[in-house]
């Protein structure tokens, strides 16, 4: 059955051909026949192939070695151009060419329409040429294309370029308009016509991006009545045409025109489709605005990665910076990048799946208009069309210009304006009116008698008194009322006037609303912050009185120099000024059994009530073990142990004990992390050199040595705390230096001895406790 189909369709094509000829030169059936026949072998074609090419208008032309046509035989239609294959025929081809051009022709015999002509091309090229694509586009009336078939393209790529705009740089105009094929090599920029075969450089063609980097080849159909018709033949890797394959899709043309000729390409384009289109852009070529008409191209998962331009009006071209000519079949971002960021992407994708048009904020675009450079306001207006997209740029008179910035006034301000006819009962609102008070523009503007139904009940009766003096007495209103809007309180102060008439009645009511919620929460953190530090301060104040009270009780102050143990013994306690003023600072100067003396400074860390209790937990342990005979290395390491297990586990404290004997002047000393003691002797000041020891608390095992030092009749010692050294953002040691050139220089005073020392030391505002032990040998010292 498949061949007595074949066998029948075979014949019909031959009565064609032999009718067509019949009526080109008036002769018999049999001559006519015999014309095929001698054509066919003259060119080396097969009958079939000679019957297609004569079907599609066009005639071999006589033997190169014939001077002059040989009668009966027709002449070429004028303006055909002749292919290679015409040319030179079948005797100089490659190979394999003439067998695989006679299996293409007998497989033509069973097409019965376009798209099955671009399967038909693709089954018997992809073997020899490496084509896995075809697609035959038709020229329009318009001036455009029209997929017409295709074969190996996917349904995304074949909705997106199903119809091509004119003058949009896509290589099957090119070759319709020179009637030679393109061959394009893949690498994007080079474009090889067929005449001379040397590449020339061309700008990158318009086409699907994943055409860019494969091998192209755009043939035109000849034929008198297929000269619309172009096959586009792609290959999935870029590379060179190869002569055999150039020759190959040249005969494949070729033979196309018989079938085309058959079954019409413009039998669908001729309808209400491309009329359509036609009249659309007659459209955009009379509209006095620029726009756009665009397609979105999808990703094979449907995601919009960019649109097509398919026409654009003249004034389109001004504003995205390209000829108009040159915007059509191009994408949008490669044209006007701006067009993809947002929020007019996003606008773009909300109109092209809800219908819903979109305008955009007005931006500012400079243009030169009569020579001059200008600055102009535009808005973005996008609407659908049948799966498409108008985008219009919207230009801004003055007017508009004045509008949009009241609109921006009051949005940027909070304000809202309101007008009450008192006459009519007309009311009309700004929209930002509406918005402060919450309510939707559907429910209308209230009059001003029932403006006070939108305050809360505990501000209406006030506002309500307000509109009524207002409008009996023309008494301006000035008021600020809360509201409930979108699910919160909202403060608003509305500012109202009345306009009289000539005897003095109220008949036009001017107002403003205007937004006082931010501000008003400020002044409200701002009330909450005053009443937080307020009440912080009396906290601090009565935390500083009753440390300075228990410092007092716990550490008595002499309120003068003291004779201990023969020696001069002077006290300075000074607290920190910052604070609760009140810290961990002690000192100890008692007289032990047997006329021996104890002295001690120590420093508990922190400041308040918990380090004075520590301080006095650490200053009566220390005594109480000193009294009963506790070595002073001895007396440490219990207080250690002692700080360790107290109720602040991570307390800290450093502290300096020493043991006076006056028998032999002798000062036996040890430290837990504190500062030395300091010696001054015959004007020279000294620091004593540290023993062992590292600050309480800080150590289970710790270690402790003692030191001893032989005093003279004048020596000075001083004992006291960081505070007299320590400065900010300074070293200690720097501060150790200037303590002992300042008590270097002041060591002889007799009189307050330890005052022009505190001076000097002092200049800046105390952040710390100072505490001094101020020990003196008098010069009429006897002893031993």
């Amino acid at each position: 059955m498949e061949r007595l189909r074949d066998l029948a369709a075979t014949s019909a094509l031959l009565e064609r051909a032999v009718g067509a000829v019949m009526a080109a030169g008036g002769r018999s059936p049999e001559a006519a026949r015999e014309t095929l026949t001698q054509r066919a072998k003259e060119a080396r074609r097969t009958l079939l192939e000679e019957c297609w090419i004569t079907l599609g208008g066009l005639v071999p032309p006589p033997p190169a070695s014939q001077s002059s046509r040989s009668p009966g035989v027709e002449a070429r239609p004028q303006g055909t151009a002749a292919s290679g294959a015409d040319v030179a025929g079948k005797a100089d081809s490659p190979d394999g060419v003439a067998g695989a051009l006679g299996r293409l022709g007998r497989a033509l015999v069973r097409v019965g329409g376009t798209q099955e002509l671009a399967e038909c091309l693709l089954e018997h090229l992809a073997p020899d040429t490496g084509a896995d694509t075809v697609v035959l586009y038709a020229r329009r009336p318009s001036g455009g294309l029209e997929l017409v078939g295709h074969a190996g393209l996917t349904g995304t790529l074949a909705d997106q370029w199903g119809q091509v705009p004119p003058l949009s740089g896509f290589p099957a105009f090119d070759a319709l308009r020179d009637r030679e094929p393109r061959w394009l090599e893949g690498t994007g920029s080079h474009d090889t016509g067929s005449g001379s075969g040397d590449g020339e450089v061309h700008p990158a063609p318009v086409g699907p991006v994943s055409w860019r980097r494969r091998s192209q080849a755009w043939l035109p159909v000849p034929g008198a009545n297929t000269d619309d018709v172009c096959v586009g033949v792609l290959r999935p890797y870029p590379g060179a045409f190869t002569p055999r394959d150039r020759e190959h899709l040249r005969g494949a043309a070729l033979l196309c025109s018989g079938p085309l000729r058959l079954f019409g390409p413009r039998q669908e384009a001729n309808g209400a489709g491309e009329t359509a289109e036609a009249s659309l852009r007659s459209v955009f070529d009379a509209l006095p605005v620029a726009a756009l008409l665009l397609t979105p191209l999808r990703s094979p998962a449907g995601r919009v990665e960019d649109y097509r331009i398919d026409t654009a009006t003249p004034q389109a071209g001004d504003i995205i910076g390209r000829a108009r000519d040159e915007l059509a079949g191009r994408r949008l971002l490669e044209c006007c990048p701006a067009m993809g960021r947002e929020p007019v992407w996003r606008g773009c994708l909300n109109t092209l799946s809800t219908g819903e048009p979109y305008e955009g904020d007005p931006f500012a675009h400079q243009e030169v208009v009569a020579g001059v450079a200008e600055l102009s306001t535009y808005a973005v207006r996008v609407t659908r069309l049948d799966g498409r997209l108008i985008v219009t740029w919207l230009r801004h008179d003055a007017s508009d210009l004045q509008e949009q910035r009241l609109a921006d006034l009051q949005r940027l301000g909070g304000l809202g304006w309101a007008n009450w006819n008192v006459v009519t009962q007309e009311t009309a609102w700004s929209s930002q009116v509406f918005r402060l008070f919450g309510r939707k523009t559907s429910h209308g503007p209230v009059r001003l008698t029932e403006l006070p139904g939108l305050a809360l009940p505990e501000d209406a009766p006030a506002l309500a008194r307000a509109v009524e003096a207002l409008l009996d007495e023309g008494r301006p209103l000035d008021l600020p009322v809360r509201v409930r809007a979108a699910g919160a309180v909202r403060h608003l102060r509305v500012v109202a006037e009345a306009v009289e008439d000539l005897s003095g009645t109220p008949v036009e009511v001017h107002g403003v609303v205007q937004d006082l919620t931010a501000r008003r929460r400020v002044e409200l953190a701002l009330v909450e912050s005053e009443r937080a530090i307020l009440s912080q301060h009396d906290v601090l104040r009565a935390e500083r009185t009753l440390a300075a009270r228990l410092q007092h009780a716990l550490l008595p102050l002499p309120k003068r120099s003291t004779q201990l143990a023969g020696l001069h013994v002077e006290v300075a306690y000074l607290p920190a000024q910052a604070g609760v003023n009140v810290g961990g600072d002690w000192f100890s100067a008692i007289e032990l059994p047997g006329n021996e003396a104890l002295f001690v400074v120590g420093d508990v860390a922190g400041h308040g009530i918990d380090a004075v209790a520590t301080m006095a937990q650490l200053r009566f342990t220390a005594k109480g073990m000193v009294i009963t005979g506790s070595s002073l290395t001895g007396a440490l390491a219990r207080l250690n142990r002692l700080l360790l297990h107290s109720r602040d586990s991570h307390g800290t404290a450093t502290m300096v004990l020493a043991r006076y004997d006056p028998e032999g002047r002798r000062l036996v000393w040890a430290q837990a992390g504190h500062l030395p003691p300091l010696l001054l002797r015959d004007g020279e000041a000294r620091f004593l050199e540290r023993p062992r020891g590292v600050l309480l608390g800080a150590s289970a095992t710790p270690v402790f040595d003692e030191a001893e030092c032989l005093l003279r009749p004048g020596d000075r010692v001083l004992m006291f705390t960081d505070g007299l050294v320590e400065r900010p953002e300074e070293p200690i040691d720097k501060g150790l230096e200037r303590l002992a050139h300042v008590v270097a220089r002041h060591g002889d005073a007799t009189d307050s001895p330890l005052e022009p020392v505190l001076a000097a030391m002092l200049e800046e505002e105390r952040r710390d406790d100072v505490c001094v032990l101020d020990i003196r040998v008098p010069h009429d010292d006897a002893t031993g």
